[in-house]
């Protein structure tokens, strides 16, 4: 048996690549469902009604994507330029923090103004926190998987820190958490009722914009030629080390933009709960997307109704929110075998 790479990949065949991995999620986590004695279409059906079936349901599927998208396309692009971010979860939580310490009256601007600046400022947290693993990685070729991974518990514990102490809200009933956003600094709301607020527009608007720069310019080039192969790009004259250091940091960059929405979009203070894992799940959401930004979006958005509707469809039948878990880490491999056999074949001899 030999594995050999195809000489062409079909467009039909990408696309379907994901549409197959999800197929081959569901049908093998039919078993875990069959197995607490619930039938499997009506299981799948309160799961897809719990996200969509209703306004309310579909607003918070929506919520629920924002962090994602952010998580998923920064996941994406340092994965392209092959540096391993495993580390959003972290970079998420640095612009969160920066979030706070600027915006909760430390600078007021008007509205127009004071977004925009915790964007930005949430941005170059989530970047900078990236800087060592980055120089690690170039320098010394210290493996990024382990130093991103690791910060993300040092990230954990200064908040933690932060929160209970220096930044610990005095009017929060001996609850650990941060002051509150001031209202010219939180996202407004997409809808009257419901929390789905205008981080989505910017989730989207991200989306659009790496992958315009991804296709269209010198940066994107560079990147994509690196991801393919270093010494080439090397050899063509592309500063492989600069190239991974600028993905590093808008890779963090995206990643602490998800923490600044999560804290002046939707919470309005921060908390040590504030993320139950988006960095890790933007994993899931960028290796499901084969690493596009535009089909990040959906990705996300269907990932983001899996955790929704798990929590509706553990309500309704005795089924463990865990299975929510489960549909994600299996849709991974699932998307990994798919890809490879849209790129490989076997060959019996």
């Amino acid at each position: 048996m030999l594995i050999e790479p195809r000489q062409s990949v079909s467009a039909l065949a990408s696309a379907l690549a994901p549409v197959v991995a999800i197929m081959a999620t569901l049908s093998l986590c039919s078993v875990l469902i069959i197995w607490t004695g619930t039938p499997v279409l009506n299981a799948y059906y309160l799961l897809f009604k719990g996200a969509f079936g209703s306004g309310f349901a579909i607003k918070e599927t929506l919520t629920r994507s924002i962090p994602l998208i952010f998580t998923g396309l920064a996941v994406a692009i340092a994965f392209r330029a092959k540096f391993y971010n495993i580390g959003a979860e972290g970079q998420l939580y640095c612009g969160a923090l920066a979030a706070t310490v600027f915006g909760t009256g430390l600078i007021t601007l008007p509205p127009a103004v004071m977004i925009p600046f915790l964007i930005v400022v949430g941005a170059l947290a989530g970047g900078a926190l990236l800087i060592v693993p980055v120089l690690l990685k170039t320098r010394l070729n210290v493996d990024e998987v382990v130093t991103t991974l690791l910060l993300n518990f040092i990230v954990l514990l200064l908040v933690s820190y932060l929160i209970e102490g220096p930044l610990r809200d005095p009017g929060a009933l001996g609850w650990p958490q941060a002051a509150s956003i001031i209202d010219q600094g939180v996202f407004p709301k997409l809808l009257a009722r419901g929390r789905l607020h205008a981080g989505l527009l910017f989730a989207i608007i991200a989306a659009v914009l790496v992958w315009a720069m991804m296709k269209f310019t010198v940066l994107g080039y560079e990147i994509r030629a690196v991801g393919y192969n270093p010494k080439a790009a090397n050899f063509a004259g592309i500063s492989v080390n600069r190239t991974v250091i600028i993905t590093a940091m808008l890779s963090g960059g995206l990643a602490g933009i998800a923490g600044v929405s999560e804290v002046a979009g939707l919470k309005g203070y921060l908390t040590l709960d504030l993320s139950p894992g988006f960095g890790y799940t933007g994993i899931a959401v960028a290796m499901l997307a084969q690493l596009h930004p535009l089909a990040v979006v959906p990705s996300a958005l269907f990932l983001s109704a899996v955790y929704v509707g798990a929590d509706a469809m553990s309500r309704a039948v005795n089924i463990p929110t865990y299975i929510a878990d489960v549909l994600v880490g299996v849709s991974v491999l699932a998307i990994l075998v798919s890809v490879m056999f849209t790129r490989y074949r076997i060959r019996w001899s």
